[in-house]
């Protein structure tokens, strides 16, 4: 296959959703961007970094509010855009482009096993969990804890309209970890019954707030009335940079189809669906966020992001003025 139709094919695949999951999509982002410098035929360091830009800018157009995917990105093209200041030779930007998209991989697999590590020291025997949508470094909490023995018991949301909470019923049964499967609108029912909610993340601004899952903002509202505590599980690299200089996370809208049929609204003149994919949560309502690199408050995120990110904006290392979105 041809790499330009390759990454295409990913990209389609992320935009509907055949590849899920804020981790999942930037590890198949990045793996087609590696894909791209590996079969790249360009001669000159300036033709390379246009072959990787047309790959970048297609794959980041698919899913504007997974954060994860647009710092896979930076993390590829900022080591390539500083390898361009030493060098002129093409198959050495080559293997920094393989060599910085094989660490990322690495690296965000590794965090979700330290997020689960770290996680379950939270945890303790007879825990009652609550969780939203399919996080992999939520369930790698779960999975920690029953591998050091701890009994815990999970609610899951059916997190419509997608219904990712099938998702994490799957995986849990597989772990043999009991858990009660409820409709979404029966959170606030169940939350005193809870000890604490664990949910992943899409993204993370710069002064702590969390964009996840429609409908994970209402939770958060659920535990903070009832005291529970509110755990939010997250790698570094969906922490957001671009919110450190005043952007807003975009919120993705999806096809109205996926609520309500063509057929169905076809005999409902009047209506109008909303379909947003996330919402956010605000700092107040979140007590801490378990990354690969410990646990801090909300209020610490911004320290995380110059840490890890710096200030470089993704216009900048794309070659782009304005970074592009499914609505362009």
């Amino acid at each position: 296959m041809p790499t330009i139709d390759y990454v295409t094919k990913v990209a389609r695949d992320i935009r509907e959703m055949k590849i899920r999951g804020a981790g999942e999509i930037a590890r198949r982002a990045v793996q087609a961007l590696k894909i791209t410098a590996e079969r790249s035929k360009t001669r000159t360091p300036k033709e390379f970094a246009r072959e990787l830009d047309t790959a970048a800018h297609l794959l980041l157009a698919t899913r504007p509010t997974a954060v994860s995917l647009p710092n896979g990105m930076r993390y590829v093209m900022q080591r390539v855009h500083e390898a361009r200041t030493k060098t002129s030779d093409v198959l050495e930007l080559k293997k920094v482009a393989v060599k910085s998209s094989n660490e990322f991989i690495e690296n965000s697999r590794t965090a979700i096993q330290r997020i689960g590590e770290i996680g379950s020291r939270r945890l303790v025997n007879g825990d009652v969990i609550m969780t939203h949508c399919n996080s992999s470094s939520a369930i790698a909490i779960m999975r920690s804890a029953k591998k050091h023995g701890k009994k815990i018991s999970i609610i899951v949301t059916e997190s419509r309209p997608l219904w990712q909470g099938k998702l994490t019923a799957r995986v849990l049964n597989e772990l043999d970890i009991p858990f009660t499967y409820i409709v979404d609108s029966a959170v606030r029912f169940f939350m005193n019954k809870v000890d604490k909610v664990i949910v992943g993340a899409d993204a993370v601004a710069a002064n702590g707030a969390l964009v996840n899952k429609i409908g994970t903002s209402l939770m958060a509202l659920a535990a903070h009335e009832a005291r529970t505590q509110f755990i939010v599980a997250a790698e570094t690299y969906k922490f957001s940079p671009e919110t450190m200089i005043g952007q807003l996370v975009e919120i993705e809208e999806r096809d109205p189809s996926e609520v309500l049929s063509q057929k169905e609204r076809r005999h409902l003149k009047m209506i109008h669906v909303r379909n947003p994919s996330f919402d956010i949560t605000p700092p107040e309502y979140i007590d801490a966020i378990v990354t690969e690199k410990g646990i801090i408050p909300p209020q610490a995120a911004i320290l995380i992001l110059q840490e890890t990110f710096g200030k470089i904006p993704m216009e900048e290392l794309l070659g782009y003025r304005t970074v592009p979105t499914a609505h362009d």
